[in-house]
């Protein structure tokens, strides 16, 4: 069930959570179009050692949108106002390809409030990525998402997340004007610990940027998921949080 914190703007800012709220808390920020809901096969993974709080970006999945222009640090303020009205101190930060642009935002600009940063299928800024190695099929857009091998195998998982989510378009058009506008400045000033997860099959944003964006993020660890598409957390949702897990305990004593 959804949870809401309202913003000075009149949004209204949905989000859900899971687990112990005595345990450390990891926030999950989703790609263009991506809300709660995606996360839906980590969640229960996650929540057998963590707090989490996955949040649903303004004007995706049942948060309000607005006419006011929004940048990746208007995402980012509005996950801070998730934190507030959660009385957290700090969490660490799982973001997914847009998210991860709006985890690098939170700490450069709130860096208090970061205890560690998992950033998946991302890409360091628009001008220093890789080009995307795949086109979506005419009529059924998300099958990009997956790698081939995942499309053959597992239909009825795709199909499944397709239905567990909702297209926000104006809402997606804001999110991918904001990431375009995205600097990527400063990512040398990151001082948080930084795990960069990938998937090696991924055709939305290329696997290479994988090792571009950890040439900008000095001590950042590197973990290749091989064979994985763009939605690696649907398609390796246990190895992929068995690595997450792993590197949030050894930043345990942040929290």
């Amino acid at each position: 069930m959804a949870a809401f914190v309202d913003r000075p703007d009149g949004a209204r800012i949905a989000f859900e959570v899971a687990g112990d709220p005595r345990r450390p808390a990891v926030m999950l920020l989703g790609g263009i179009g991506g809300d709660a809901p995606t996360w839906r096969h980590v969640v229960p993974l996650l929540a057998t050692e963590l707090f989490v709080v996955a949040v649903d970006h303004r004007g995706i999945g049942r948060s309000d949108d607005t006419d006011t222009t929004t940048t990746v640090a208007t995402y980012a303020d509005d996950a801070v106002a998730v934190l507030d009205e959660l009385r957290l101190s700090a969490a660490h930060v799982y973001g997914h390809s847009f998210g991860t642009l709006v985890a690098l935002e939170l700490a450069l600009t709130h860096p208090e409030r970061v205890l560690a940063l998992v950033l998946g299928a991302g890409r360091p800024g628009r001008a220093g990525s890789v080009p995307r190695r795949g086109r979506a099929p005419l009529g059924r857009p998300w099958e990009v998402l997956y790698s081939p091998r995942f499309l053959e195998r597992s239909p009825a998982v795709v199909d499944a997340d397709r239905r567990a989510t909702s297209r926000r378009p104006e809402g997606e058009r804001r999110q991918s004007e904001a990431a375009k506008a995205w600097t990527a400045d400063g990512l040398g000033e990151v001082r948080a610990p930084v795990l960069i997860v990938h998937g090696t099959d991924d055709l939305v944003v290329d696997v290479a940027n994988a090792a571009r964006l950890r040439e900008r993020l000095p001590g950042a660890e590197l973990a290749l998921l091989e064979g994985a598409g763009h939605a690696y957390h649907s398609e390796m949702p246990e190895r992929s949080t068995e690595i997450v897990l792993d590197f949030l305990r050894r930043h345990r004593s942040r929290a």
